[in-house]
């Protein structure tokens, strides 16, 4: 069972994700059609950033999970000698 601390730390991490989901939506979706003169520009990054950010973002994931990864062969490797 899930105690109320997890489950307030769950909630965290999905309204998390939805706020980075909607915000990276409208810079994407929406953006492109508002003038660049507009006062909401303001609030978002060069559009240069929405491809470089998410790359990087991945890079770094897939570093960890094979990081991650290796550690575990080779403990289990060592377990087995």
């Amino acid at each position: 069972m899930a105690t109320g601390m997890d489950q307030m730390l769950g909630m965290c991490m999905s309204a998390g994700g939805l706020v980075i989901f909607l915000y990276y939506s409208i810079w994407i979706l929406l953006l492109p059609f508002v003038e660049s003169s507009h006062i909401i520009q303001t609030f978002f990054l060069p559009r240069e950033y929405a491809i470089i950010i998410p790359v990087i973002a991945g890079v770094i994931v897939l570093l960890l999970l094979s990081l991650f990864a290796t550690y575990i062969l080779l403990r289990k490797k060592k377990k087995k000698e």
